[in-house]
This record gives structure tokens, sequence and C-alpha cells, in this order.
């Protein structure tokens, strides 16, 4: 049996004092002597004690800290990629010294070394929620979960503000539960649902994107890649339309591919035009995570970026950077948008009777040699 946890009664039974003296010598020392309070602290350290964050939550109705939560953005690991386990030992119990639960070889695979197999989009505004978190000190929670109610409500019960990634299933899991807190939503237009909004100027940045293919680089046809049911995906290829139009060049009615991400369709409807001679001159992708499986997708068909198609993509993720050849893109301020989601939840948590904000932030063309450019 596990021996049983000090408690605050047994250190204010031990120390002399009482149970409110003991919470004082933790959170409020100026309100106690300081020889009382050395007394406490040397009896809690004696016993082993530490007050529980838990018990003062519950005590004032309230965290402190921050929860950002995700649906399933992971990329799916190829199939037949999942390592196999050596561990000999017996499940629950602790491997044999030296030997680890994955052994290295088991991961040191390109998949896993790869940056398009993980999501930086959420991994950046990631690091910008926790940044300004920490800088008003305040913890953060991450949680991710699948198409169920119950992990946005789970989340939601230990944070006193909740931030939430785009999913396919982020608006009808928020409809289900009634969240009386401060919630964000990335990347989601704007509702009237009461919820704050973060979101990137899609429209600004796809239609400097167009017309930098249009003008500096002279296309004239041009498609556009992606599923219209995504919110982000759908504005982009609104944008896409309006400002072919603007400049005159006839508008395709549908994206001439409705890949989604995490689909593996292998963008049969590229392939077909491929097959066919029809491939426009440039192939504008709603993300860059769709671009970048594309870019390796013609390689191998043996069309040459840009030189035969130039290939775009939108978000400005680090793989973007590294591919071959170095994509052109929309960069999104992810760390800015994380850093806004934190303090719209913490300047929000003062009264809930505020409206809901929409935070729009810019974007910025990156130029690169995926559409002929230099950089």
């Amino acid at each position: 049996m596990e021996p049983r946890r000090p408690t605050v009664y047994d250190v204010a039974a031990r120390a002399e004092v009482s149970i409110a003296t003991v919470s004082f010598a933790f959170s409020r020392p100026d309100q106690i002597s300081a020889t009382t309070r050395d007394r406490v602290l040397t009896v809690a350290r004696e016993l082993g004690y530490m007050p529980s964050a838990s018990a003062r939550s519950l005590a004032r109705g309230r965290t402190g800290a921050l929860g950002l939560h995700s649906f399933d953005l992971l990329i799916d690991r190829p199939q037949g990629r999942e390592p196999e386990s050596r561990i000999s030992a017996p499940p629950g119990a602790p491997p044999p010294p030296g030997e680890s639960f994955v052994p290295w070889d088991d991961t040191d695979d390109d998949f896993l070394v790869d940056p398009r197999a993980f999501p930086l989009y959420v991994d950046e505004v990631q690091r910008g929620f926790e940044l300004e978190a920490r800088a008003h000190g305040r913890p953060v929670m991450i949680s991710s979960g699948s198409d169920t109610t119950t992990s946005v409500a789970e989340s939601a019960g230990r944070v006193d503000g909740l931030a939430i990634f785009p999913g396919p299933s982020a608006a009808e899991s928020l409809a289900q539960v009634s969240l009386k807190m401060p919630i964000v939503l990335f990347s989601t237009p704007p509702g009237t649902d009461g919820h704050h909004r973060v979101l990137a100027d899609n429209a600004g940045g796809m239609r400097e994107l167009v017309l930098h293919l249009v003008r500096d680089h002279g296309i004239a046809v041009l498609a556009f890649i992606g599923a219209l049911r995504v919110a982000d995906y759908r504005e982009r290829f609104e944008v896409f339309r309006a400002t072919l139009a603007e400049v005159g060049i006839p508008t395709p009615d549908a994206p001439l591919d409705d890949s989604l991400l995490g689909e593996d369709r292998g963008y049969t409807p590229v392939l077909a035009a491929l097959r066919q001679g029809t491939l426009p001159r440039a192939l504008v992708c709603a993300s860059d995570q769709l671009a970048l499986p594309l870019l390796d997708l013609l390689a191998a068909e043996g069309v040459r970026v840009p030189d035969d198609i130039v290939v775009t993509g939108f978000d400005g993720i680090l793989a973007a950077r590294l591919s071959t050849p170095s994509l052109t893109t929309v960069r999104q301020p992810f760390e800015a948008m994380g850093r806004t989601a934190a303090r719209l939840l913490m300047d929000s948590g003062r009264s809930l009777a505020e409206p809901a904000a929409v935070a729009r932030l810019g974007t910025k063309l990156v130029r690169r040699r995926s559409c002929g450019c230099a950089g």
C-alpha cells in the first residue's frame, strides 16, 4: 500500500498553528510573521507536504489555467510503418536496464524525421500561446480529442478559458455543450455563438499571391487545390476566383482537386489532368500540407517545378522552406495568433458579458523557387 500523502492538517498539528496559517505560509506570507512562516515551512519540508493546486482551485472556483485543444490534426502514419515493439518485459512492468520502451532504430525512419509528419501550424500557434501565458504566470493545459463532445467538455472542465483549433467536429461539439467560460476559435468564420475568433487575413494573402503569379510571372491559367468544406480553404478559393476575375482571367467554378489533409486519395484529379495533358500552368494549393506531397508526386511523374508547372501553398510552415524546390507560400503569423488567443482568454476572463472579439492578423507573401522566384 502506498503511504498516505501528508495534508494541511498534519502540518498544522505539528507546527501548532491553524490550517489557515499553513495556507498563508504558502500563498500569502505577508499575512503572518516571518518566524511562524519559517516554522510552518520547516515542518512542511520534514513531512514532504506540498499545497494542492487542485484544492486551491476548488476553493476559489478557478484553476488559473488556460487550455489549448486540438482535434485529430496529425497526419496519419503511412500503412506498414508502425514500429514493432521489441520489449521483452511483460505488460505494465519496467523494461530491463538499458532497454528503452521503443528502440531507437524503430523511430529513426524517414517518416518521423520528415517535418511534414507533424502539424507545424498547431506547433507554432501553441508556442505563441504558451509564451504569452507564461509571461502572465498562467499555466497551460494542452489537450486533444477525437470527434466526440466529451473531449471538449473534459478539457473545459480543467481550465478557466479554452482556445480550440479547427477540426471537422469543432462546431458540432461546441454546439452540444454549454461552456460558461471564454472560448477562442482559431481559423473559424465569425458567428453568433459568442466565441472569440483569431484569424489570418486569408483574403489579403490569397489576393497578393494570385496577383504575383499573374502579373510578375505572366501566368494566365491557374487551378485551385483544396476541399471547400474547410472554412479557410473555402475563403481562399473565393478570393482566388475573385482575383482572377479582377484581372480578366476566366475563373473556375470548382477546385481542380478537392483533396483534404489526411486523406490518402493520391491527387486523382491532378493525375488525370496530367495524363490528359490538361494541367494548368499553376496549381494554387489551399495549404502547404497539400502542396508539399504534390511536389513529391509531380517529381515522381517527371514534371519539373517550376519549369513545367508552378506550385504554391498557404500557411508558411517550416517544411515549405525545406522542400525541393522551396515552396512559395503565404505566411500566417502563427506565434502572434497564439499570443492573441491567450490574451483574449485572460482579458475576457474578467467579464463574460463583453462582446466576442474577432482578431484578424496580417499575412505575408513568401516568394521561393516553386513559382520561379530566386528565394
